[in-house]
């Protein structure tokens, strides 16, 4: 299997990969609120959605696509802008709809899978951030002269899911274990809706200051 990288640099990346994955992001934030609010289930497919997100940027990366993007000042503009509005009308819902939906009540349309894996793909596939790591992230782990680096970069880009997936996993079920102390405690689940969409906020500034070199 030429696109599999050897062992030393298959462990370097999974050491790497797993510190990245326990960083929080918007990815986190979003699958966190969403298991505090609807449940485990429809935080698992937003989990997805964002895992197809780092398939998309992966895609990009391996076939140059990405590079363009930030090489374009107009085109990095229209991403970046769509990205930080798309977080503010996050926090937007979260203030107004967070503290109100619970896996009983939630309406049905907005807890349905793909509506789920939808809000969780497009949070992370536009985010500028999340293409400019994957150019400098991925390419460290493979030799350009190499000629099978565009298989050895999908396969990286695969296995850094397999690598998070537990970690985004462990925290949707740890946020669940606590939404039934949160819906009995109505203040604190409000405080926890500024929270989040604050945070979102902030993901969002960073976004719209980011550079694409």
């Amino acid at each position: 299997m030429d696109f599999v990288p050897s062992l030393a640099t298959l462990l370097t990346f999974t050491a790497a990969a797993l510190l990245l994955a326990l960083t929080p992001g918007p990815d986190m934030t979003l699958s966190i609120s969403r298991a505090l609010g609807q449940g485990r289930g429809p935080a698992m497919w937003v989990v997805l959605g964002t895992s197809f997100g780092v398939v998309c940027h992966t895609l990009l990366v391996a076939f140059g696509i990405s590079a363009l993007i930030t090489a374009s000042p107009t085109a990095f503009f229209i991403l970046k802008t769509g990205g930080a509005a798309y977080l503010l009308w996050l926090a937007l819902q979260a203030i107004r709809f967070g503290s109100s939906l619970s896996v009983q009540k939630v309406d049905a349309t907005r807890s349905s899978p793909l509506a789920n894996m939808s809000v969780g793909f497009w949070v992370n596939i536009l985010n500028p951030k999340v293409i400019i790591f994957f150019m400098t992230f991925l390419p460290q782990f493979v030799t350009a002269t190499d000629p099978h680096v565009t298989g050895k970069l999908v396969f990286l880009g695969l296995y850094f899911i397999v690598v998070g997936m537990p970690v985004n996993i462990i925290a949707v079920l740890a946020a669940h274990r606590l939404s039934s102390w949160l819906q009995a405690n109505r203040q604190v689940l409000r405080g926890l809706d500024y929270t989040i969409a604050g945070v979102f906020s902030v993901f969002a500034a960073k976004i719209l200051l980011t550079q694409a070199r």
